[in-house]
This record gives structure tokens, sequence and C-alpha cells, in this order.
């Protein structure tokens, strides 16, 4: 639905993520919930403003749900907490890049540590979910299928296809 963030969670069709504690609600995490996971994110990332501006974001709901599913399955919250600490306190790499943009690599990170196997290293670059790169693919046409031959020729965006005269235009006889 949303991609990456949303891979794997069950999202109401009508989430609103500008209404946070109605999203939050709607995914299952209830308030004394998201205030622990608010406390535990601050222990790794180490700074209150830092943690605050992770919250803000409108991904929040999102990574609390998926952070709230860890600390429910077999791994508990002690697996939550070794994501985290791969994640935001063992690698800093993403402090470092332009201030602007500093919200959306945390939001990143976290979700890279939370969707990355226990004990796996922790990917550097975002990963690419196969069914999202197919569905905004322009190098298959819309109706081929896998194991299909390829076209002759590449695809390409409809403003570079080279267009003909349109019919009706021009000098009449």
């Amino acid at each position: 639905m949303w991609g990456p963030l949303t891979q794997g969670l069950k999202v109401p069709n009508n989430l609103d993520l500008s209404d946070r504690a109605a999203a939050l609600e709607q995914l299952g995490v209830g308030a004394a919930v998201n205030s622990r996971l608010v406390n535990m994110v601050k222990d790794y990332v180490g700074s209150e403003r830092e943690t605050a501006l992770l919250v803000a974001t409108r991904a929040w709901p999102l990574l609390a749900a998926r952070m709230a599913g860890v600390a429910r399955s077999p791994e508990g919250e002690t697996g939550l907490r070794a994501r985290l600490k791969a994640g935001l306190g063992d690698d800093p790499a993403w402090e470092q890049g332009p201030p602007g943009e500093f919200a959306g690599r945390m939001v990143g990170q976290v979700l890279r540590a939370l969707t990355t196997p226990p004990g796996g290293p922790v990917p550097d670059g975002p990963r690419v979910s196969a069914t999202a790169a197919r569905s905004r693919s322009t190098t298959t046409p819309a109706g081929a299928a896998p194991g299909r031959a390829a076209p002759a020729e590449a695809a390409r965006p409809a403003y570079r296809q080279a267009a003909g005269p349109a019919k009706g235009s021009g000098p009449r006889r």
C-alpha cells in the first residue's frame, strides 16, 4: 500500500497518519505501549531532541506498530532492544548528512533495523521491495507476465515516444 513502511503490517484502508492518536489506536498501539517505545528509542538515540524529531514524523505510528510487533514476537522486548541497538546505537551513519534530511534518515535507519533479521548486519542502503519496483517499472509492458519473451524494443516513457502528425492536422486538399 505505502511501500516498505507498511510491508508486512496490517494497515487499515482508512488510516490517517495526520491524526497520530487515532492512527496509533488503529494500528493496535496503545498510549502506554507508545510511551514505552518512545523511551526505548531514546535509550539508543541518546538525545531527547532527536527522539522527538523521530516521534514527530508521520511515519512514527507505522514504526511504532512494527516495533510493537517485534516486542510481541518470540524475540520479545529483548530482541527489539537488540535490533534498535544494532541499528541506532552501533551504527551512527544516520547522524551524518544534511540537517534537513535528519528525520528521514532516522526513519530509514529504524525501519532497516526492524526489518533486518536478528544477528544479521543492518544494510547500508534502503531495501527495495520487488513488488513495488515491478509496479513502477517502465521496462516491461503492462500485460507481460513472468516467463514471457521480452519485447522487441525497449520500453520508453510516453514523452520520449515518437509521435506522428495528428490526424486531421496540416493542409487539406
